[in-house]
Protein backbone atom coordinates (compact mmCIF):
# COMPACT_ATOMS: atom_id res chain seq x y z
CA UNK A 1 0.00 0.00 0.00
CA UNK A 2 1.23 3.47 -0.92
CA UNK A 3 0.62 5.08 2.47
CA UNK A 4 0.82 8.69 1.30
CA UNK A 5 -1.42 8.08 -1.71
CA UNK A 6 -4.06 6.33 0.40
CA UNK A 7 -3.91 9.13 2.97
CA UNK A 8 -4.51 11.71 0.23
CA UNK A 9 -7.37 9.62 -1.13
CA UNK A 10 -9.02 9.72 2.29
CA UNK A 11 -8.58 13.48 2.40
CA UNK A 12 -10.42 13.72 -0.91
CA UNK A 13 -13.26 11.29 -0.11
CA UNK A 14 -14.01 11.47 3.60
CA UNK A 15 -17.20 13.42 4.33
CA UNK A 16 -17.32 12.96 8.09
CA UNK A 17 -16.05 16.23 9.61
CA UNK A 18 -14.59 14.63 12.74
CA UNK A 19 -12.52 12.17 10.71
CA UNK A 20 -11.55 14.83 8.18
CA UNK A 21 -10.25 17.14 10.91
CA UNK A 22 -8.24 14.26 12.37
CA UNK A 23 -6.74 13.49 8.96
CA UNK A 24 -5.70 17.11 8.48
CA UNK A 25 -3.97 17.20 11.87
CA UNK A 26 -1.83 14.07 11.28
CA UNK A 27 1.96 14.21 11.18
CA UNK A 28 4.01 11.69 9.19
CA UNK A 29 4.31 9.13 12.01
CA UNK A 30 0.56 9.25 12.68
CA UNK A 31 -0.16 8.85 8.96
CA UNK A 32 2.06 5.78 8.80
CA UNK A 33 0.48 4.13 11.85
CA UNK A 34 -3.04 4.88 10.59
CA UNK A 35 -2.47 3.68 7.01
CA UNK A 36 0.39 1.14 6.97
CA UNK A 37 -2.14 -1.71 6.73
CA UNK A 38 -5.84 -2.48 6.66
CA UNK A 39 -7.23 -3.26 10.10
CA UNK A 40 -6.85 -7.03 10.42
CA UNK A 41 -10.00 -9.12 9.93
CA UNK A 42 -10.03 -12.64 11.33
CA UNK A 43 -12.12 -15.08 13.33
CA UNK A 44 -12.59 -12.34 15.93
CA UNK A 45 -13.69 -9.87 13.25
CA UNK A 46 -12.12 -6.41 13.56
CA UNK A 47 -10.65 -4.66 16.58
CA UNK A 48 -8.61 -1.49 16.71
CA UNK A 49 -8.19 2.09 17.86
CA UNK A 50 -11.04 4.45 16.97
CA UNK A 51 -10.00 7.09 14.44
CA UNK A 52 -9.29 7.91 10.80
CA UNK A 53 -7.42 5.54 8.51
CA UNK A 54 -7.41 2.01 7.16
CA UNK A 55 -5.84 0.70 10.38
CA UNK A 56 -8.52 2.28 12.57
CA UNK A 57 -12.13 1.67 13.58
CA UNK A 58 -14.36 4.19 11.80
CA UNK A 59 -17.60 4.29 9.80
CA UNK A 60 -15.78 3.65 6.51
CA UNK A 61 -13.93 0.57 7.73
CA UNK A 62 -17.15 -0.72 9.37
CA UNK A 63 -19.13 -0.10 6.15
CA UNK A 64 -16.50 -1.89 4.05
CA UNK A 65 -16.51 -4.90 6.41
CA UNK A 66 -20.32 -4.95 6.30
CA UNK A 67 -20.35 -4.84 2.50
CA UNK A 68 -17.85 -7.70 2.37
CA UNK A 69 -19.92 -9.71 4.83
CA UNK A 70 -23.04 -8.88 2.80
CA UNK A 71 -21.44 -10.22 -0.39
CA UNK A 72 -20.39 -13.37 1.45
CA UNK A 73 -23.89 -13.95 2.90
CA UNK A 74 -25.60 -13.33 -0.43
CA UNK A 75 -23.38 -16.00 -2.00
CA UNK A 76 -24.28 -18.53 0.70
CA UNK A 77 -27.96 -17.93 1.53
CA UNK A 78 -31.11 -17.33 -0.51
CA UNK A 79 -32.65 -14.83 1.92
CA UNK A 80 -29.95 -13.91 4.44
CA UNK A 81 -30.59 -12.06 7.66
CA UNK A 82 -28.36 -10.71 10.41
CA UNK A 83 -28.57 -9.87 14.11
CA UNK A 84 -26.75 -6.76 15.35
CA UNK A 85 -25.86 -5.80 18.92
CA UNK A 86 -23.62 -3.17 20.45
CA UNK A 87 -22.05 -2.24 23.78
CA UNK A 88 -21.34 1.01 25.62
CA UNK A 89 -18.15 1.94 23.82
CA UNK A 90 -17.52 5.21 22.03
CA UNK A 91 -19.34 5.12 18.66
CA UNK A 92 -20.71 1.60 19.21
CA UNK A 93 -24.24 2.78 18.42
CA UNK A 94 -22.98 4.69 15.35
CA UNK A 95 -21.10 1.66 14.03
CA UNK A 96 -24.13 -0.58 14.67
CA UNK A 97 -26.39 1.74 12.64
CA UNK A 98 -23.74 1.99 9.91
CA UNK A 99 -23.55 -1.80 9.61
CA UNK A 100 -27.35 -2.11 9.64
CA UNK A 101 -27.67 0.46 6.86
CA UNK A 102 -25.22 -1.39 4.61
CA UNK A 103 -26.88 -4.77 5.18
CA UNK A 104 -30.31 -3.27 4.46
CA UNK A 105 -29.02 -1.63 1.27
CA UNK A 106 -27.97 -5.11 0.13
CA UNK A 107 -31.43 -6.53 0.75
CA UNK A 108 -30.37 -8.38 3.88
CA UNK A 109 -32.93 -8.40 6.68
CA UNK A 110 -31.56 -6.75 9.84
CA UNK A 111 -32.62 -7.60 13.39
CA UNK A 112 -31.04 -5.12 15.80
CA UNK A 113 -31.31 -4.83 19.56
CA UNK A 114 -33.01 -1.56 20.53
CA UNK A 115 -30.61 -1.05 23.46
CA UNK A 116 -27.08 -2.05 24.35
CA UNK A 117 -26.88 -5.63 25.63
CA UNK A 118 -24.24 -8.30 26.30
CA UNK A 119 -22.46 -10.05 23.45
CA UNK A 120 -24.10 -13.35 24.46
CA UNK A 121 -27.52 -11.96 23.47
CA UNK A 122 -26.30 -11.66 19.87
CA UNK A 123 -25.19 -15.29 19.85
CA UNK A 124 -28.54 -16.23 21.37
CA UNK A 125 -30.66 -14.13 19.00
CA UNK A 126 -28.86 -15.52 15.93
CA UNK A 127 -30.01 -19.01 16.93
CA UNK A 128 -33.43 -17.95 18.21
CA UNK A 129 -34.28 -15.93 15.07
CA UNK A 130 -32.55 -18.39 12.72
CA UNK A 131 -30.38 -15.62 11.29
CA UNK A 132 -27.54 -16.19 8.83
CA UNK A 133 -25.01 -14.20 10.87
CA UNK A 134 -24.54 -11.89 13.82
CA UNK A 135 -22.48 -8.76 14.38
CA UNK A 136 -21.56 -7.35 17.78
CA UNK A 137 -19.94 -3.91 17.97
CA UNK A 138 -17.53 -4.28 20.88
CA UNK A 139 -13.89 -4.32 21.89
CA UNK A 140 -14.71 -6.42 24.96
CA UNK A 141 -12.39 -5.42 27.83
CA UNK A 142 -9.95 -3.17 25.91
CA UNK A 143 -9.30 0.46 26.94
CA UNK A 144 -11.71 3.17 25.79
CA UNK A 145 -9.75 4.11 22.65
CA UNK A 146 -10.68 0.74 21.08
CA UNK A 147 -13.75 -0.60 19.38
CA UNK A 148 -14.43 -3.69 17.30
CA UNK A 149 -16.69 -5.66 14.99
CA UNK A 150 -17.29 -9.26 16.08
CA UNK A 151 -18.91 -11.69 13.61
CA UNK A 152 -20.99 -14.79 14.36
CA UNK A 153 -22.08 -17.58 12.02
CA UNK A 154 -25.59 -19.01 11.74
CA UNK A 155 -24.77 -21.41 14.60
CA UNK A 156 -24.29 -18.50 17.02
CA UNK A 157 -20.57 -19.23 17.23
CA UNK A 158 -17.79 -16.86 16.16
CA UNK A 159 -16.91 -17.48 12.53
CA UNK A 160 -14.48 -20.25 11.61
CA UNK A 161 -11.03 -19.68 10.13
CA UNK A 162 -12.35 -20.74 6.72
CA UNK A 163 -15.35 -18.38 6.86
CA UNK A 164 -13.12 -15.53 8.04
CA UNK A 165 -10.80 -16.09 5.06
CA UNK A 166 -13.73 -16.03 2.61
CA UNK A 167 -15.20 -12.89 4.17
CA UNK A 168 -11.78 -11.22 4.14
CA UNK A 169 -11.46 -12.02 0.44
CA UNK A 170 -14.83 -10.34 -0.15
CA UNK A 171 -13.73 -7.30 1.88
CA UNK A 172 -10.38 -7.00 0.10
CA UNK A 173 -12.12 -6.95 -3.29
CA UNK A 174 -13.87 -3.68 -2.38
CA UNK A 175 -12.90 -0.05 -2.74
CA UNK A 176 -13.67 1.54 0.61
CA UNK A 177 -15.24 4.65 -0.96
CA UNK A 178 -16.82 3.45 -4.21
CA UNK A 179 -18.05 -0.12 -3.75
CA UNK A 180 -20.22 0.23 -0.66
CA UNK A 181 -24.01 0.16 -0.95
CA UNK A 182 -25.64 2.71 1.33
CA UNK A 183 -29.11 3.36 2.70
CA UNK A 184 -30.74 5.34 5.50
CA UNK A 185 -31.11 3.61 8.87
CA UNK A 186 -34.37 5.48 9.55
CA UNK A 187 -35.72 4.50 6.12
CA UNK A 188 -34.78 0.89 6.87
CA UNK A 189 -36.78 1.00 10.09
CA UNK A 190 -39.71 2.60 8.26
CA UNK A 191 -39.84 0.08 5.43
CA UNK A 192 -39.16 -2.95 7.61
CA UNK A 193 -35.75 -3.87 6.22
CA UNK A 194 -34.39 -3.09 9.69
CA UNK A 195 -36.40 -4.25 12.72
CA UNK A 196 -35.82 -3.97 16.44
CA UNK A 197 -35.68 -7.33 18.21
CA UNK A 198 -38.75 -7.98 20.34
CA UNK A 199 -38.33 -7.87 24.14
CA UNK A 200 -39.64 -11.44 24.29
CA UNK A 201 -36.31 -12.63 22.87
CA UNK A 202 -34.44 -11.06 25.80
CA UNK A 203 -36.91 -12.64 28.23
CA UNK A 204 -36.33 -15.99 26.55
CA UNK A 205 -32.55 -15.50 26.98
CA UNK A 206 -33.01 -14.69 30.67
CA UNK A 207 -35.08 -17.85 31.14
CA UNK A 208 -32.35 -19.96 29.54
CA UNK A 209 -29.79 -18.48 31.95
CA UNK A 210 -32.02 -19.30 34.91
CA UNK A 211 -32.29 -22.92 33.71
CA UNK A 212 -28.56 -23.33 34.32
CA UNK A 213 -29.13 -23.74 38.06
CA UNK A 214 -27.79 -27.00 39.47
CA UNK A 215 -29.55 -26.82 42.83
CA UNK A 216 -32.05 -29.49 41.75
CA UNK A 217 -34.20 -28.75 44.77
CA UNK A 218 -31.46 -28.04 47.30
CA UNK A 219 -32.21 -25.02 49.47
CA UNK A 220 -29.99 -21.96 49.79
CA UNK A 221 -30.24 -18.60 51.52
CA UNK A 222 -30.37 -15.97 48.78
CA UNK A 223 -30.09 -12.97 51.12
CA UNK A 224 -26.28 -12.89 50.76
CA UNK A 225 -24.96 -9.35 50.40
CA UNK A 226 -23.70 -8.75 46.87
CA UNK A 227 -21.98 -5.74 45.29
CA UNK A 228 -22.15 -5.69 41.49
CA UNK A 229 -20.40 -3.52 38.91
CA UNK A 230 -21.13 -3.60 35.16
CA UNK A 231 -17.97 -1.48 34.68
CA UNK A 232 -20.00 1.10 32.71
CA UNK A 233 -20.99 -1.60 30.24
CA UNK A 234 -23.93 -3.75 29.19
CA UNK A 235 -24.43 -6.08 32.14
CA UNK A 236 -26.62 -3.99 34.45
CA UNK A 237 -30.07 -4.88 33.11
CA UNK A 238 -29.67 -8.63 32.42
CA UNK A 239 -27.47 -9.46 35.42
CA UNK A 240 -29.62 -7.67 38.01
CA UNK A 241 -32.76 -9.05 36.38
CA UNK A 242 -31.57 -12.66 36.58
CA UNK A 243 -30.42 -12.23 40.16
CA UNK A 244 -33.69 -10.57 41.20
CA UNK A 245 -35.82 -13.23 39.52
CA UNK A 246 -33.88 -15.98 41.31
CA UNK A 247 -34.18 -14.40 44.77
CA UNK A 248 -30.88 -12.51 45.04
CA UNK A 249 -32.32 -9.14 46.02
CA UNK A 250 -29.63 -7.88 48.39
CA UNK A 251 -27.59 -6.38 45.54
CA UNK A 252 -25.80 -3.02 45.66
CA UNK A 253 -24.63 -1.59 42.33
CA UNK A 254 -21.43 0.48 42.14
CA UNK A 255 -22.98 3.84 41.23
CA UNK A 256 -19.95 5.32 39.48
CA UNK A 257 -19.89 2.28 37.18
CA UNK A 258 -23.65 1.72 36.85
CA UNK A 259 -24.46 3.62 33.67
CA UNK A 260 -23.01 2.99 30.19
CA UNK A 261 -19.98 5.20 29.55
CA UNK A 262 -17.42 4.39 26.86
CA UNK A 263 -14.83 6.62 28.54
CA UNK A 264 -14.75 4.27 31.57
CA UNK A 265 -13.81 7.16 33.88
CA UNK A 266 -13.18 5.08 37.03
CA UNK A 267 -11.69 2.00 35.32
CA UNK A 268 -9.54 3.00 32.30
CA UNK A 269 -8.83 -0.66 31.59
CA UNK A 270 -12.32 -2.15 32.15
CA UNK A 271 -11.26 -5.75 32.57
CA UNK A 272 -12.23 -7.72 35.71
CA UNK A 273 -8.92 -9.55 35.34
CA UNK A 274 -7.19 -6.31 36.34
CA UNK A 275 -6.99 -5.40 40.02
CA UNK A 276 -7.38 -1.67 39.32
CA UNK A 277 -10.71 -2.25 37.54
CA UNK A 278 -12.02 -4.00 40.66
CA UNK A 279 -10.71 -1.41 43.14
CA UNK A 280 -13.87 0.70 43.40
CA UNK A 281 -16.02 -2.42 43.73
CA UNK A 282 -13.86 -3.64 46.60
CA UNK A 283 -14.29 -0.25 48.31
CA UNK A 284 -18.06 -0.71 47.99
CA UNK A 285 -17.84 -4.29 49.28
CA UNK A 286 -15.96 -3.10 52.37
CA UNK A 287 -18.34 -0.18 52.93
CA UNK A 288 -21.44 -2.39 52.68
CA UNK A 289 -19.80 -5.41 54.37
CA UNK A 290 -20.76 -7.42 51.29
CA UNK A 291 -20.21 -11.15 51.11
CA UNK A 292 -19.45 -11.15 47.40
CA UNK A 293 -18.26 -8.69 44.73
CA UNK A 294 -19.15 -9.33 41.08
CA UNK A 295 -17.97 -7.34 38.06
CA UNK A 296 -18.59 -7.90 34.35
CA UNK A 297 -16.64 -6.29 31.52
CA UNK A 298 -18.23 -3.83 29.03
CA UNK A 299 -19.73 -6.47 26.72
CA UNK A 300 -20.51 -8.69 29.72
CA UNK A 301 -18.80 -11.84 28.54
CA UNK A 302 -16.31 -11.93 31.43
CA UNK A 303 -17.03 -12.02 35.14
CA UNK A 304 -14.61 -11.41 38.01
CA UNK A 305 -15.22 -11.79 41.74
CA UNK A 306 -13.83 -10.98 45.16
CA UNK A 307 -14.78 -12.71 48.42
CA UNK A 308 -13.81 -12.36 52.07
CA UNK A 309 -10.83 -14.30 53.33
CA UNK A 310 -10.42 -15.65 56.89
CA UNK A 311 -9.44 -12.16 58.06
CA UNK A 312 -12.55 -10.57 56.60
CA UNK A 313 -10.60 -8.87 53.80
CA UNK A 314 -11.97 -8.99 50.26
CA UNK A 315 -9.63 -10.89 47.98
CA UNK A 316 -9.86 -11.32 44.21
CA UNK A 317 -10.06 -14.82 42.80
CA UNK A 318 -8.46 -15.60 39.45
CA UNK A 319 -10.38 -16.87 36.45
CA UNK A 320 -8.77 -20.26 36.93
CA UNK A 321 -9.79 -20.43 40.60
CA UNK A 322 -13.41 -19.48 39.87
CA UNK A 323 -13.46 -21.99 37.01
CA UNK A 324 -12.18 -24.79 39.25
CA UNK A 325 -14.81 -23.97 41.87
CA UNK A 326 -17.65 -23.88 39.33
CA UNK A 327 -16.52 -27.12 37.68
CA UNK A 328 -16.38 -28.95 41.00
CA UNK A 329 -19.71 -27.46 42.16
CA UNK A 330 -21.48 -28.46 38.94
CA UNK A 331 -20.00 -31.96 38.99
CA UNK A 332 -20.82 -32.44 42.67
CA UNK A 333 -24.43 -31.35 42.26
CA UNK A 334 -25.03 -33.32 39.07
CA UNK A 335 -23.53 -36.45 40.63
CA UNK A 336 -25.43 -36.04 43.89
CA UNK A 337 -28.79 -35.64 42.15
CA UNK A 338 -28.26 -38.18 39.38
CA UNK A 339 -28.16 -35.48 36.72
CA UNK A 340 -24.75 -36.28 35.24
CA UNK A 341 -24.93 -37.34 31.56
CA UNK A 342 -23.63 -40.82 30.69
CA UNK A 343 -20.72 -39.37 28.69
CA UNK A 344 -20.20 -35.87 30.16
CA UNK A 345 -17.84 -33.39 28.53
CA UNK A 346 -15.94 -30.42 29.96
CA UNK A 347 -14.07 -28.02 27.65
CA UNK A 348 -11.13 -25.76 28.45
CA UNK A 349 -8.42 -23.88 26.57
CA UNK A 350 -4.81 -25.04 26.49
CA UNK A 351 -3.72 -22.08 28.65
CA UNK A 352 -6.30 -22.84 31.35
CA UNK A 353 -5.16 -24.52 34.56
CA UNK A 354 -4.45 -28.22 34.01
CA UNK A 355 -5.78 -28.97 37.49
CA UNK A 356 -9.29 -28.65 36.00
CA UNK A 357 -8.67 -31.83 34.02
CA UNK A 358 -7.89 -33.73 37.24
CA UNK A 359 -11.14 -32.54 38.83
CA UNK A 360 -13.16 -33.49 35.76
CA UNK A 361 -11.53 -36.93 35.64
CA UNK A 362 -12.44 -37.54 39.29
CA UNK A 363 -16.12 -37.23 38.36
CA UNK A 364 -15.79 -39.31 35.19
CA UNK A 365 -15.99 -36.25 32.94
CA UNK A 366 -13.97 -36.14 29.71
CA UNK A 367 -11.91 -33.00 29.07
CA UNK A 368 -11.53 -31.46 25.61
CA UNK A 369 -8.64 -29.01 25.26
CA UNK A 370 -8.94 -26.29 22.62
CA UNK A 371 -6.97 -23.26 21.43
CA UNK A 372 -7.26 -19.94 23.21
CA UNK A 373 -10.53 -18.22 22.37
CA UNK A 374 -14.02 -19.16 23.49
CA UNK A 375 -15.10 -19.69 19.87
CA UNK A 376 -13.28 -23.02 20.01
CA UNK A 377 -15.34 -24.05 23.04
CA UNK A 378 -18.43 -23.00 21.08
CA UNK A 379 -17.32 -25.18 18.16
CA UNK A 380 -17.06 -28.22 20.46
CA UNK A 381 -20.64 -27.61 21.64
CA UNK A 382 -21.70 -27.39 18.00
CA UNK A 383 -20.05 -30.72 17.18
CA UNK A 384 -21.72 -32.36 20.17
CA UNK A 385 -25.06 -30.98 18.98
CA UNK A 386 -24.47 -32.39 15.47
CA UNK A 387 -23.83 -35.79 17.08
CA UNK A 388 -27.03 -35.58 19.13
CA UNK A 389 -24.95 -35.20 22.30
CA UNK A 390 -25.40 -31.52 23.21
CA UNK A 391 -26.73 -32.61 26.62
CA UNK A 392 -23.31 -34.11 27.39
CA UNK A 393 -21.75 -30.63 27.62
CA UNK A 394 -21.72 -29.63 31.29
CA UNK A 395 -19.49 -26.55 31.22
CA UNK A 396 -16.50 -24.82 29.72
CA UNK A 397 -14.18 -22.07 30.88
CA UNK A 398 -11.00 -20.19 30.06
CA UNK A 399 -8.52 -18.59 32.43
CA UNK A 400 -9.47 -15.10 31.21
CA UNK A 401 -12.72 -15.08 33.25
CA UNK A 402 -14.94 -16.63 30.59
CA UNK A 403 -17.51 -19.30 31.57
CA UNK A 404 -20.51 -21.06 30.02
CA UNK A 405 -22.60 -23.84 31.55
CA UNK A 406 -25.27 -24.29 28.86
CA UNK A 407 -25.62 -24.70 25.10
CA UNK A 408 -28.15 -21.89 24.59
CA UNK A 409 -25.31 -19.62 23.35
CA UNK A 410 -21.96 -20.38 21.77
CA UNK A 411 -19.80 -17.79 23.47
CA UNK A 412 -18.83 -17.05 27.03
CA UNK A 413 -21.64 -15.40 28.99
CA UNK A 414 -21.08 -13.07 31.94
CA UNK A 415 -24.80 -13.19 32.82
CA UNK A 416 -24.67 -16.97 33.18
CA UNK A 417 -21.39 -16.73 35.09
CA UNK A 418 -22.70 -14.09 37.53
CA UNK A 419 -25.79 -16.15 38.30
CA UNK A 420 -23.97 -19.49 38.78
CA UNK A 421 -21.29 -17.83 40.93
CA UNK A 422 -23.96 -16.32 43.19
CA UNK A 423 -25.76 -19.65 43.44
CA UNK A 424 -22.52 -21.51 44.22
CA UNK A 425 -21.48 -18.89 46.77
CA UNK A 426 -24.88 -19.00 48.51
CA UNK A 427 -24.92 -22.81 48.46
CA UNK A 428 -21.61 -23.05 50.31
CA UNK A 429 -22.32 -20.11 52.64
CA UNK A 430 -25.63 -21.73 53.64
CA UNK A 431 -23.53 -24.70 54.75
CA UNK A 432 -20.86 -22.68 56.54
CA UNK A 433 -18.24 -23.07 53.82
CA UNK A 434 -16.31 -20.17 52.24
CA UNK A 435 -15.02 -20.25 48.68
CA UNK A 436 -11.48 -20.07 50.08
CA UNK A 437 -12.23 -23.14 52.22
CA UNK A 438 -13.51 -24.96 49.16
CA UNK A 439 -10.54 -23.91 47.05
CA UNK A 440 -8.09 -25.16 49.68
CA UNK A 441 -10.03 -28.40 49.82
CA UNK A 442 -9.51 -28.82 46.07
CA UNK A 443 -5.79 -28.05 46.36
CA UNK A 444 -5.43 -30.58 49.19
CA UNK A 445 -7.19 -33.20 47.11
CA UNK A 446 -5.52 -32.58 43.73
CA UNK A 447 -2.29 -30.68 44.48
CA UNK A 448 -1.42 -26.97 44.51
CA UNK A 449 -1.24 -25.22 41.15
CA UNK A 450 -0.37 -21.58 40.39
CA UNK A 451 -1.20 -19.96 37.05
CA UNK A 452 -0.21 -16.42 36.06
CA UNK A 453 -0.46 -14.29 32.93
CA UNK A 454 2.08 -11.68 31.85
CA UNK A 455 1.41 -9.32 28.92
CA UNK A 456 3.83 -7.24 26.87
CA UNK A 457 2.44 -4.42 24.72
CA UNK A 458 3.81 -3.67 21.24
CA UNK A 459 2.02 -0.78 19.53
CA UNK A 460 2.17 0.22 15.87
CA UNK A 461 4.06 -1.22 12.92
CA UNK A 462 7.38 -1.24 14.79
CA UNK A 463 5.78 -3.12 17.67
CA UNK A 464 4.25 -5.71 15.34
CA UNK A 465 7.65 -6.40 13.79
CA UNK A 466 9.30 -6.71 17.20
CA UNK A 467 6.62 -9.11 18.43
CA UNK A 468 7.12 -11.27 15.34
CA UNK A 469 10.88 -11.35 15.94
CA UNK A 470 10.38 -12.43 19.56
CA UNK A 471 8.07 -15.27 18.49
CA UNK A 472 10.68 -16.40 15.94
CA UNK A 473 13.21 -16.53 18.77
CA UNK A 474 10.93 -18.77 20.85
CA UNK A 475 10.16 -20.97 17.82
CA UNK A 476 13.87 -21.89 17.73
CA UNK A 477 13.20 -23.74 21.00
CA UNK A 478 14.14 -23.65 24.67
CA UNK A 479 16.09 -26.41 26.40
CA UNK A 480 15.32 -25.06 29.87
CA UNK A 481 13.56 -22.26 31.74
CA UNK A 482 15.14 -20.91 34.94
CA UNK A 483 17.26 -24.06 35.13
CA UNK A 484 14.29 -26.43 34.83
CA UNK A 485 14.43 -28.78 31.84
CA UNK A 486 11.88 -28.43 29.05
CA UNK A 487 10.70 -32.02 28.59
CA UNK A 488 8.37 -31.36 25.65
CA UNK A 489 7.53 -28.51 23.26
CA UNK A 490 4.12 -28.22 21.62
CA UNK A 491 4.15 -26.00 18.52
CA UNK A 492 0.63 -25.24 17.29
CA UNK A 493 1.76 -23.10 14.34
CA UNK A 494 1.08 -25.91 11.87
CA UNK A 495 -1.86 -27.44 13.74
CA UNK A 496 -1.60 -30.04 16.50
CA UNK A 497 -3.84 -32.65 18.16
CA UNK A 498 -6.62 -31.92 15.67
CA UNK A 499 -6.53 -28.18 16.45
CA UNK A 500 -6.16 -25.56 13.68
CA UNK A 501 -2.86 -23.79 13.07
CA UNK A 502 -2.17 -20.99 15.52
CA UNK A 503 0.98 -19.13 16.53
CA UNK A 504 1.14 -20.68 19.99
CA UNK A 505 4.02 -22.44 21.76
CA UNK A 506 3.69 -24.53 24.92
CA UNK A 507 6.84 -25.56 26.79
CA UNK A 508 6.17 -28.40 29.22
CA UNK A 509 8.45 -28.79 32.25
CA UNK A 510 8.44 -31.38 35.02
CA UNK A 511 6.91 -28.87 37.41
CA UNK A 512 4.68 -26.88 35.10
CA UNK A 513 4.40 -25.26 31.71
CA UNK A 514 4.81 -21.98 29.84
CA UNK A 515 2.66 -20.86 26.90
CA UNK A 516 3.72 -17.99 24.63
CA UNK A 517 1.39 -16.45 22.04
CA UNK A 518 0.56 -13.11 20.41
CA UNK A 519 -2.91 -11.83 21.34
CA UNK A 520 -5.48 -12.14 18.59
CA UNK A 521 -7.28 -8.95 19.63
CA UNK A 522 -4.64 -6.60 21.09
CA UNK A 523 -1.05 -5.57 20.19
CA UNK A 524 0.30 -7.78 22.96
CA UNK A 525 2.48 -10.81 23.52
CA UNK A 526 1.14 -13.04 26.27
CA UNK A 527 3.03 -15.47 28.52
CA UNK A 528 1.05 -17.96 30.60
CA UNK A 529 2.97 -19.62 33.43
CA UNK A 530 1.67 -22.71 35.24
CA UNK A 531 3.51 -24.19 38.22
CA UNK A 532 2.74 -27.26 40.35
CA UNK A 533 4.36 -27.55 43.76
CA UNK A 534 3.92 -28.77 47.32
CA UNK A 535 2.90 -25.34 48.62
CA UNK A 536 1.87 -21.88 47.51
CA UNK A 537 5.18 -20.37 48.66
CA UNK A 538 7.20 -22.88 46.67
CA UNK A 539 5.02 -22.39 43.59
CA UNK A 540 5.33 -18.61 43.85
CA UNK A 541 9.13 -18.79 44.06
CA UNK A 542 9.31 -21.04 40.99
CA UNK A 543 6.89 -18.81 39.07
CA UNK A 544 9.07 -15.76 39.77
CA UNK A 545 12.14 -17.58 38.45
CA UNK A 546 10.22 -18.63 35.31
CA UNK A 547 9.03 -15.06 34.76
CA UNK A 548 12.49 -13.54 35.22
CA UNK A 549 13.99 -15.94 32.69
CA UNK A 550 11.22 -15.31 30.13
CA UNK A 551 11.50 -11.57 30.71
CA UNK A 552 15.15 -11.64 29.74
CA UNK A 553 14.37 -13.56 26.54
CA UNK A 554 11.55 -11.19 25.56
CA UNK A 555 13.32 -7.93 26.36
CA UNK A 556 16.79 -8.77 25.02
Amino acid sequence: MDIKAEYNRWLENVEDNELLNELKSMDDSKIEDSFYRDLAFGTGGLRGTIGAGTNRMNIYVVAKASQGLSNYLLSKYDNPSVVIGYDSRIKSDVFARTAASVFAANGIKVNIWSELLPVSTVSYAVRKLKASAGVMITASHNPSKYNGYKVYGDDGCQITTEAAAEILSCINALDIFHDIKKSSFDDGIANGNIAYIDDSVLTSFIEEVKKQSVLFGDEIKTDVSIVYSPLNGTGLKPVTRVLSETGFNNVTVVEEQRNPDGNFPTCPYPNPEIKEAMALGIQYAKKHNADLLLATDPDCDRCGIAVKDSNGEHQLLSGNEVGLLLLDYICTQRTKHGKMPKTPVFVKTIVTMDLAEKIASHYGVSTVNVLTGFKFIGEVIGRLEAQGRVGDYICGFEESYGYLTGSYVRDKDGVNAAYLICEMFAYYKSRGISLFDKLNELYNAYGYCLNTLHSYEFDGSVGMAKMKAIMEKFHKGLSSIAGFKVVKTLDYSHGLDGLPASDVLKFILENGSVVIRPSGTEPKLKAYISVTAESKDEATAIEVSFFNDLNRTIKN
